[in-house]
């Protein structure tokens, strides 16, 4: 049976090639034959940047543990002492606290990463602006979750509490949580994922920012994995 599975594979690439398409089928095509085990496993690298707690964080550490070929590789936090620096200790997962000045260096700090093997970011709670060079150094590999729906309620200085306030006051119906693509502008990128909850009578900026942590919980790290797939 795997013989003929083998045999299938490579007349879609004979037949790809012949009109054009190799390319395209064979990433689809190693895909497959990872998953049958012909083609080693891609181990995917993620370093997680946070500033604070660090919830999200230890969610996604939790659900990529002992996982074939995701691994959290590093913590990457602008803040001395933040809780996601315990985290890390806890899980045996390498931390890097960084200063403005190294982070705008972008060329300096991706080669950083690129030499701890990191092939993914993870924005998870992370509150400065990503920079240019570091976007295109990841291009189309960073991450991050935003707890509203948007594009509305985005955009600088719209992070945490801000956030909840604002849907509240605003009258809105309802909120949730945006998983998107980071590019150049705050709260921008391409959307991966979105998911809404009804907001109460009586809610309260608190109140919801608890509501939307277990949409985040919930979520994060299953669409991480998707989206890393």
């Amino acid at each position: 049976m795997s013989i003929l599975i083998f045999g299938y594979q490579v007349i879609i690439l004979i037949v790809a090639f012949l009109f054009g398409q190799f390319p395209f089928f064979w990433n689809y095509e190693k895909k497959i034959l990872r998953r049958l085990g012909i083609l080693p496993a891609k181990q995917v690298r993620i370093a997680i940047f946070a500033s604070g707690k660090g919830s999200n964080a230890g969610k996604i550490i939790e659900y990529f543990d002992k996982h074939l070929t995701v691994n959290v590789s590093l913590i990457v936090c602008n803040k001395p002492g933040a809780g996601v620096l315990n985290i890390a200790e806890q899980a045996g997962i390498k931390s890097l606290v960084i200063d403005k000045e190294t982070f705008k260096k972008a060329g300096e700090f991706s080669q950083i990463l690129k030499d701890q093997g990191i092939t993914h970011i993870v924005l998870a709670g992370f509150l400065w602006k990503i920079p240019a060079g570091l976007i295109a150094a990841y291009q189309d590999k960073i991450l991050n979750i935003h707890p509203a729906l948007l594009p509305k309620f985005g955009g600088k200085g719209m992070f945490g509490e801000h956030v909840h306030a604002a849907v509240l006051a605003a009258g809105d119906k309802q909120s949730g949580i945006t998983i998107h693509l980071v590019d150049e502008q705050y709260d921008h990128g391409k959307t991966i994922f979105q998911t809404a909850i009804d907001i109460h009578p009586d809610e309260t900026p608190d109140s919801l920012a608890a509501r939307i942590h277990v949409l985040e919980h919930e979520h994060f790290p299953a669409v991480i994995e998707s989206w890393v797939s």
